[in-house]
């Protein structure tokens, strides 16, 4: 009786250690990757290498795909891993990156080669989209450079008063590009300056074309193309360009106003000068030479009378007072006051400076 108790109790603690041992075997988790691999047609991919890569250990394991295309790795431990399909002929069909794999989970990666490929030249397509623009903005970031270093280099020439150089210069920046106005400025300022007045008004034209609305260089353009169509003899779309520049920049209109003036006095129009000069004023009543030449225009318009005295025209005397009312020392001082005597007018005895003190 002894023996039957103590050999069932020996049975008993046998059996309670082979459920010790199986617990302990069911306590060790493994990761397992697992899916169904499916041709770009839909149909199960049969007898494909599936090649299980650990990324970091480089630990590799090949199963076989069955008939439905399903695969099942063996137990795998933790990880990130690289999948790679292969054909029953050896050839590659899609591989995948970065399949995590937790111990005690299982991870289902199918590979549906229709929507796989699909995805994969959709990344594609976003990727050259990316690169062309990428391509792009770094081709108009050096033609921008090249300009910036062809306008640098027309400018000092120039100051160096080589202006066919600056000719040549900017033409190559506007073959280089033709969407900027500055460009096109640049190039007209240099067309002036080289005296080739019909290229300038072409060139100005364009930069006004490209320039915007709100564009703070208008006044500038407007004014260039005012001075290339003058010495064009253009008078009245010179005069045009000088009325659109008042309200743009008053100084700029004066000066363009004050060119008219100076062109007409030169082809001895004394008239249409002084209404020039007139305007130049209007648009600045402090420029002081606009005063004077006005006044010259009308001295050469003046009469003799029946005791040949001579008539001034009216304004000639106010005109050139307030020439030396606002520049005293000026260098047409003397010639003004020499018109004066020869007008008999009177001359102001002091006249007021800027600043508000008077010279005798």
């Amino acid at each position: 009786m002894t023996n039957r108790r103590a050999i069932a109790h020996r049975a008993t603690a046998l059996v309670a250690l082979a459920v010790l041992l199986c617990a302990t075997a069911v306590a060790v988790d493994f990761a397992l990757i697992k899916g169904i691999c499916k041709d770009e047609a839909g149909k199960p991919i049969a007898g494909a290498q599936m090649e299980i890569l650990n990324v970091a250990s480089d630990e590799k394991q090949v199963v076989t795909t069955d008939s439905d295309g399903a695969f099942h790795s063996p137990n795998l431990s933790g990880g990130s891993y690289r999948l790679t399909l292969t054909g029953a002929d050896g050839k590659l069909l899609f591989s995948i990156d970065d399949v995590p794999a937790k111990e005690g989970s299982v991870t289902n990666v199918d590979f549906d080669l229709a929507k796989l490929k699909a995805e994969q030249a959709k990344q594609e397509a976003a990727r050259e989209e990316v690169r062309t623009q990428n391509e792009a903005i770094e081709s108009e970031n050096q033609k921008i450079r090249k300009l910036n270093a062809l306008l640098a280099q027309a400018a000092q020439q120039k100051r160096d008063q080589q202006y066919a150089a600056a000719v040549t210069t900017m033409e190559e920046a506007a073959a280089l590009d033709d969407s900027h106005d500055i460009v096109f400025a640049s190039l007209a300022d240099a067309y002036n300056l080289d005296k080739k007045f019909p290229q300038a008004e072409s060139a100005y034209r364009k930069a006004l074309s490209l320039a915007a609305a709100d564009s703070g260089n208008l006044a500038i353009y407007h004014a260039g193309l005012a001075l290339a169509l003058l010495q064009q003899n253009k008078l009245e779309a010179s005069a045009a360009e000088c009325k659109t520049l008042v309200p743009l920049d008053s100084a700029l209109a004066s000066q363009c106003y004050f060119n008219q003036g100076a062109v007409l006095t030169n082809q001895g129009d004394s008239e249409a000068a002084v209404q020039a000069f007139d305007s130049s004023i209007a648009a600045d009543p402090t420029r002081a030479d606009a005063y004077y030449q006005k006044g010259v225009n009308l001295f050469a318009r003046a009469t003799l009378g029946k005791d040949n005295r001579m008539v001034p025209a009216p304004g000639t005397a106010e005109a050139l007072n307030k020439y030396l009312q606002l520049d005293p020392d000026g260098k047409y001082a003397q010639s003004a006051k020499d018109l004066l005597g020869s007008l008999g007018a009177s001359i102001k005895a002091t006249y007021a400076q800027p600043n508000g003190s008077g010279k005798k």
